[in-house]
């Protein structure tokens, strides 16, 4: 992405992106529509592509506006991230987030990091389970516990464990009161995360089995786990989300042909801190199964 790319016009092209709409961006943003029209000609100018699709039946991201929408939530956040860490410094601040995804254990490596550093505000922040790799990449969070499979670019990665993945079922469902389920039995099933994982054995699932499925419209893990105890699909999870999230109208059972869940510990490949590396040491020293 270049370098000098303007964050303003940046804001602006979310906002019509988002509304799907320049009259109603312009409204939102406070800002006329002559102007707003000229800043997003103005970035296409910037990046030699067409962004949007404008004709009478609205205004549509184009191949290269998708892209860069993806990109430029994280960009933004990431300049947020960086003006709030130069107030604090400049406030005589320090603060150290820390990511975590519920079921996986953090507080050994926080409490001895706090310890060391009794001048460091060290705070913890529950991340998005859909975008959880967004809050390490654009700085929300300084380093955080991910689960995999997520996509990594732009950090670097320290496995930590891996556990075993269960089918979360509505309580009467056919195969509640199975121990272990194979991944075959699953096929049918409609998984509210997408298709099903790899095989234990690290072998590549059927087209069938490999094939995504919408996911019904959810923000969080309990949102999710509403839409199975209605019986309107299923999901795969590790065993940890399933004990962290434990309800008496869902149940879980072993997947046992499904490759078990890597958890790592990530940061911003770009970000050298003495701090995150320090941490890091610790978590090598402390990281253990949920």
């Amino acid at each position: 992405m270049n370098p000098d790319l303007d964050l303003r016009k940046v804001r602006y092209f979310v906002a019509v992106a988002e509304h799907g709409s320049f009259t109603r961006a312009a409204e939102a943003l406070h800002v006329a529509q002559p102007v707003l029209s000229r800043q997003i000609r103005a970035l296409e100018n910037d990046l030699k592509a067409t962004l949007f699709d404008r004709d009478t039946r609205g205004t549509r991201l184009t191949a290269a506006g998708r892209a860069l929408h993806e990109e430029a939530l994280s960009l933004l956040a990431a300049a947020e991230a960086t003006r709030r860490r130069v107030r604090d410094a400049d406030a005589g601040l320090r603060r150290f987030t820390v990511g975590f995804t519920p079921g996986v254990p953090v507080a050994p490596a926080v409490r001895e990091f706090a310890a060391r550093h009794a001048g460091v505000s060290v705070e913890v922040l529950r991340m998005d389970f859909l975008h959880r790799a967004d809050s390490v990449r654009d700085g929300q969070v300084d380093v955080g516990y991910l689960r995999l499979p997520v996509r990594t670019h732009g950090l670097s990665v320290e496995p930590l464990f891996s556990e075993p993945r269960v089918v979360e079922l509505p309580a009467g469902h056919r195969l509640a009161q199975r121990d272990t389920v194979h991944i075959a039995e699953l096929v049918t099933e409609r998984m509210l995360l997408g298709g099903v994982p790899e095989r234990r054995d690290g072998s590549p699932a059927s087209p069938e089995e490999q094939a995504e499925v919408p996911v019904l419209a959810a923000r969080s893990i309990e949102e999710l786990l509403e839409h199975v105890a209605a019986g309107r699909g299923v999901v795969v999870v590790p065993l940890s989300t399933a004990l962290y999230f434990a309800r008496p109208d869902i149940t879980h059972v072993l997947v046992d042909d499904l490759a078990p869940s890597p958890v790592c510990l990530a940061w911003r490949s770009s970000r050298h801190d003495a701090l995150v590396e320090e941490y890091v040491d610790i978590v090598r020293r402390t990281a253990g199964r949920p």
